[in-house]
């Protein structure tokens, strides 16, 4: 699933190619799953509309929408990539890929396309009656670290499932959860409540420098991410635990162990990520 790089990397392209551009004309599928919002509603209110940004919200693409001759906010179109999705920006001549279930036809003649081979993605209108849209969580690339460490305090559950669970910290997922805790020399089976000040000011900081790398790097392609334009990523060059079972910890050689954690697949090394220990330096 496309995690909080994936999603940064994909909303800034989205904005760079079409900000500005008005919406001619929109297509919807027939299949019903990527929609929460009824696909007549979504159509008959961002047909006519002028794209005033694209940007990312935790784990959601947000579109602002206003009128052609107006900065007021009309509306705000969001996505959800789930597991597969892709959000693209194509010329309208680039024949359909398949598995296509959106395409916003742009005044320039270029064509936004959601592409989503397992649908577990989501489209949606948000109410922004209630105000723009700004997610279930905390933002982990903003929030300070006073208020990172308050987000654990009494937590029972694991610090591995606390960092997965989107109404605290939102964007972050299995990829960048594993390999801030390696960076920051904790294992993912501590208690979140029972870690030091310390151990979540190191946390704190080292998902914050995997986050922004991974950014620059343009995310992580381990399975179908791409960004707007179909290129992949190149982060996953530089994991140090995720998808290396079994293979030397790139600082002390002990094999990459791999454990189900709270039903996901969790990577870490058991020398480096012992409960209390310095933050691993690679070598």
């Amino acid at each position: 699933m496309p995690e909080l790089p994936e999603v940064e990397t994909i909303a800034n392209g989205v904005d760079r190619r079409v900000r500005g551009d008005s919406i001619v004309t929109v297509w919807f599928s027939n299949y019903k799953e990527p929609f929460k919002t009824p696909p007549a509603e979504m159509a008959a209110v961002l047909t006519g509309l002028r794209i005033a940004g694209a940007r990312r919200v935790g784990k959601h693409i947000v579109v602002d929408l206003t009128a052609k001759s107006s900065r007021k906010l009309k509306a705000q179109w969001l996505v959800h990539l789930g597991m597969t999705g892709r959000l693209l920006v194509s010329a309208a001549e680039v024949p359909l890929p398949p598995h296509t279930h959106a395409v916003l036809r742009l005044a320039s003649g270029r064509e936004l396309r959601f592409v989503d081979a397992r649908r577990f993605g989501r489209l949606a209108l948000h109410d922004i009656g209630v105000g723009s849209f700004t997610g279930p969580g905390r933002e982990p690339l903003t929030i300070a670290a006073a208020d990172f460490a308050a987000l654990f305090k009494g937590r029972k559950l694991s610090i591995k499932a606390a960092l997965l669970n989107q109404s605290l910290l939102h964007g972050v997922g299995n990829i960048y959860a594993d390999e801030s805790l390696f960076r920051a020399g904790i294992r993912p089976t501590r208690i979140a409540g029972r870690l030091t000040r310390e151990q979540l000011a190191r946390l704190h900081k080292a998902l914050r420098t995997v986050l922004q790398s991974a950014i620059r790097a343009g995310g992580s392609s381990v399975s179908d991410y791409v960004d707007a334009d179909g290129v992949a990523g190149f982060f996953q060059i530089q994991h140090r635990v995720y998808g290396r079972e079994g293979e030397p910890c790139l600082v002390c050689g002990t094999p990459i162990r791999r454990i189900v954690l709270g039903g996901r697949g969790t990577h870490f090394c058991p020398r480096c990520q012992t409960s209390v220990q310095r933050a691993p330096s690679p070598k």
